[in-house]
């Protein structure tokens, strides 16, 4: 996951599927007014989109981190989205020891999907590198994570990683709680002799 918000890139996904691509130049100050209206207008219906789909799935997230990690035993779940560009399916990185896989969970029916890409830790950016080391190191694991989140925005967890923001590495969990989308974050247990600022 990039140091963007979970919350932000699953709407940008959502809005990129749902309207394809457009372009138009404007050449006023009333168009600025009118592309932040637009957007905003582009994000309600992303989400509203999202939340469409994700109330037609059968599997929780919780339920496809666990089928992703039964395929590479004593493995464990790094990142997680739900992606509705076509069918609706959970997007997942899981790690053990040096090995990165991502495999795609149909949403509906629990079956993996797609074609499995397989990479080592060295073959990710610095950003991805940090995580993914830190996550080797803490002792929580993004499924207590998503229970945590889901408990407290009261509804069902759609997406969640590790992300760095200000300097503390957070989980980030998107939390659908009615008809919004909620974005959580929880620090993790900090490493013995290290603070946040060491990860």
């Amino acid at each position: 996951m990039s140091k963007n918000h979970l919350f932000a890139a699953i709407v940008w996904s959502a809005a990129l599927a749902a309207t394809g691509a457009a372009a138009d130049v404007r050449n006023s100050a009333d168009a600025s007014k009118q592309a932040v209206s637009e957007q905003s207008d582009a994000e309600e219906a992303a989400i509203r989109r999202v939340l469409s789909e994700f109330r037609t799935t059968r599997v929780p997230l919780s339920q496809a981190m666990a089928i992703a990690e039964r395929l590479h035993s004593g493995s464990k779940t790094a990142d997680i989205s739900f992606e509705i560009a076509g069918p609706a399916v959970y997007r997942i990185r899981t790690l053990r020891n040096e090995r990165v896989w991502e495999n795609a969970i149909d949403a509906k029916t629990g079956d993996v999907t797609g074609k499995e890409t397989t990479f080592s830790l060295k073959e990710l950016d610095r950003e991805d590198l940090a995580k993914f080391v830190a996550l080797k190191w803490i002792k929580q694991e993004l499924s207590d994570a998503v229970q945590v989140a889901e408990k407290a925005a009261g509804g069902n967890a759609l997406a969640g990683g590790l992300m760095r923001q200000d300097g503390r590495l957070n989980f980030v969990v998107v939390v659908a709680s009615g008809d919004h989308l909620k974005e959580v974050m929880l620090e993790p247990p900090k490493i013995r002799g290290q603070t946040s600022g060491d990860r």
